[in-house]
């Protein structure tokens, strides 16, 4: 009966795939993947940052294009509310807003306001 447990515990053991085999890669950081752009062993991805870089880098994309590939890879946040994620599409006075450097928009000053109080609790 023992030797049949250990058969059995080296036999799972066996079956243990490395994570690449498995397709589990590291992540790449921003630098490795432009590096492998750079050198062709990756493609520019217009739904990727650092492939939309490169593609207005190369002139192969406008700088308009690579912002609407932005907010369609969902990277970009700039057509709903940042606060209630309220779509801005039928908003008449949309308020934009830069806060801790980046630009926001909102339905209203007064979700403007919220937004910069519950950034500011969110500091200490």
């Amino acid at each position: 009966m023992e030797e049949e447990k250990k058969k059995d515990k080296k036999k799972s053991e066996d079956e243990v795939y490395p994570a690449e085999e498995q397709g589990i890669l590291q992540d790449t950081t921003s630098e490795e993947k432009k590096e492998e752009m750079e050198h062709g062993e990756r493609e520019e991805d217009p739904l990727t940052k650092e492939g939309r870089e490169k593609l207005v880098e190369d002139g192969e994309m406008e700088p308009w294009e690579a912002g609407f590939a932005e907010g369609a890879s969902d990277e970009g946040q700039h057509a709903k509310d940042a606060l209630t994620g309220e779509p801005l599409m039928d908003v008449e006075d949309v308020v934009e807003a830069e806060i801790e450097g980046k630009m926001y928009r909102f339905t209203s000053e007064e979700n403007a306001q919220k937004f910069r109080e519950k950034k500011e609790k969110e500091d200490l």
